[in-house]
């Protein structure tokens, strides 16, 4: 067992190139269907791109198995429940197979910087894991279904605490904190660890107004005691994620139209559009 964990751990850590894909995809949920995995190859071929795929439990074995075959295109996002009882045992699964990070976490009993879940964090920092965790409004399937699900306790404000607390743990809030993109933003400025995607339904709904987002990211080369030092645009706090599921892989290709129509919209210069489409995530994926 221990022999075919390392075999794992080769084939889905080596990135097996050396310079930045085109785009990286942070956010691609395995619909745990094989063609999808066929059809997502091609995709990220035609995009010189890779893709951090979500992955349950269940298809662990087929994914490795792709990865293996397919190298330098997908890296694996354990799928886990934050309140699942054995949370730390599935974790330890997911880093033997290789896995880059864990996500998309969703769905919690308690807000995300409850202190239940530091040991989850705990381990995912002692593995150099990237943790993706939803933000924001989170949908409602069927309305008529009782269900323990509250968009508060996942509000962006917590993830403050778990980049401070974990300083060695990259996170990446998925959808910008929506509709909280003000203190995503503000989060996001003063901690370098932490990242976002504006996957969802944010650049739908702002496509009439995309400049707003200059109000958001408002800090590219203001020097003061109330900024934290760095170079670079403010937009750099972003990383580009599609958000795929169900199979659904057009939702690649207008995601990234959209990017690009923001971007371009709040005159984001082309090194930091670079940098937020793929260059900060293969920094992040190749720290030692």
């Amino acid at each position: 067992m221990r022999l075919t964990s390392l075999g794992l751990l080769a084939a889905t850590t080596c990135l097996c190139q050396t310079a930045p894909p085109k785009l990286i995809d942070s956010h691609v949920h395995h619909n745990g269907s094989a063609a999808f995995l066929t059809k997502l190859a091609a995709r990220l071929e035609a995009a010189q791109g890779m893709a951090l795929l979500i992955t349950a439990p269940k298809d662990l074995v087929q994914v490795t198995g792709f990865m293996k075959q397919h190298p330098g295109l997908l890296l694996g996002l354990g799928e886990i429940q934050l309140d699942a009882p054995n949370v730390l045992a599935t974790i330890d699964r997911f880093h033997a197979a290789g896995f880059r990070g864990l996500g998309e976490l969703t769905g919690p009993k308690y807000p995300y910087d409850d202190r239940r879940y530091w040991p989850v964090y705990e381990r995912a920092e002692a593995y150099h894991m990237i943790l993706l965790f939803h933000t924001g409004i989170v949908g409602r399937a069927n309305p008529e279904e009782p269900i323990d699900v509250s968009s508060d306790r996942m509000r962006v404000a917590t993830l403050d605490l778990i980049a401070r607390r974990f300083p060695k743990l990259t996170v990446i809030g998925a959808h910008l904190g929506n509709p909280d993109y003000s203190w995503a933003a503000e989060i996001g400025r003063w901690n370098p660890n932490l990242y976002f995607d504006v996957s969802g339904s944010t650049l739908i709904k702002k496509q009439e107004d995309y400049t707003f987002f200059r109000s958001v990211f408002w800090w590219s080369s203001v020097a003061s005691p109330h900024t934290p030092k760095g170079a670079g645009s403010a937009f750099e706090k972003l990383v580009f994620g599609s958000d795929v599921f169900d199979g659904e892989l057009e939702e690649f290709d207008r995601q990234l139209a959209r990017y690009h129509a923001m971007l371009d919209a709040c005159g984001v210069p082309a090194e930091a559009q670079a940098n937020i489409f793929a260059g900060t995530m293969w920094r992040i994926l190749n720290q030692k």
